[in-house]
């Protein structure tokens, strides 16, 4: 296979001609179209770390599409997606995007895990439940 860019009726082969953020939004396209494709009963996606390298229309793009997915999947009892990310503007535009999803309700919250030290010193992961208003 190979993965082509379509400019203007004009189709290119991305071969050493795409920056490493458009290959990983390529990478990750192209993993979610298996997904819908051969996984549509699947119960959880995951995605880790989707926004590396991406510019900030690249990551809208990709919070319009993973939009687009829940939105399609609300109805299925058993579709849950993990997103793994540091990536605090990628949370904020996946809630502009969900919400912005006629008919769909929003999640109550969601989940962010930190590092903390202990009485003991050492160190824990703490996990916070955050209410989307808050963000």
């Amino acid at each position: 296979y190979r993965i082509v860019m379509s400019k203007g009726g004009t189709k290119m082969d991305m071969r050493g001609r795409c920056s490493a953020g458009q290959r990983v939004l390529a990478s990750i396209v192209i993993r979610l179209a298996l997904a819908e494709t051969f996984c549509l009963n699947c119960g959880v996606m995951a995605l880790d770390e989707p926004t590396t390298n991406l510019d900030y229309e690249n990551k809208r793009g990709l919070a319009i599409a993973l939009a687009q997915i829940i939105a399609s999947r609300a109805a299925q009892s058993n579709f849950q997606l993990v997103v793994i990310t540091h990536d605090e503007d990628f949370v904020s535009m996946m809630k502009q995007e969900l919400s912005a999803q006629t008919g769909f309700n929003m999640p109550e919250r969601y989940y962010q895990v930190s590092r903390e030290e202990g009485h003991d010193g050492r160190f824990y992961s703490k996990i916070h439940a955050i209410d989307w208003d808050e963000l």
